[in-house]
């Protein structure tokens, strides 16, 4: 089975899915020399499988994960804790909801690529099978089988998750 029905499948599959919002982080121009506020702008909302984000149209590579929060004066210990909290915050400017997921940094892929026998971000063919790396360190496994667990799993969630 080819890539692209393989991903029209799960989105048959997925209807009744609960979906997460994703975003792109915008850096506004500056107003008679004065900078704005950087803010997260609404792009859409996606299934979120492991590695990969579903759309209606599209497969995406997962990116950063955040939750939009109201910025607050807070002191950091690292800097990425600082540079996630800025991210919260331009996400809440941009309209997201208090503590809504939103998805950012994500790439599309190119799921006609891979059928053709390439490569595109996490997808490739495989021995002639459409496979995911489901991690920078891990190896391809076949999608069909990524699909169908991650499916079990956003449908029918384990108890406690």
């Amino acid at each position: 089975m080819s890539t692209v029905a393989l991903l029209d499948g799960a989105r048959a599959r997925l209807a009744a899915a609960p979906r997460e919002a994703i975003g792109e982080l915008r850096e506004p121009r500056r107003v008679l020399g004065i900078g704005r506020a950087p803010r997260v702008v609404r792009r859409g909302t996606a299934w979120h499988i492991g590695v990969l984000l579903l759309t209606d149209e599209a497969v995406l590579a997962t990116g950063e994960i955040i939750r939009a929060r109201q910025e607050a004066p807070r002191g950091f210990s690292a800097e990425s804790q600082r540079r996630r909290a800025e991210l919260a915050g331009a996400a809440r400017r941009g309209g997201f909801a208090e503590g809504e997921p939103v998805h950012i940094g994500w790439t599309v892929l190119d799921a006609d690529a891979v059928d053709r026998g390439g490569a595109s971000g996490p997808l490739a063919l495989r021995a002639g099978v459409p496979s995911v790396r489901w991690s920078a360190a891990g190896g391809y496994i076949a999608l069909a089988a990524y699909l169908d667990e991650r499916i079990e799993l956003l449908l029918a969630p384990p108890a406690g998750a």
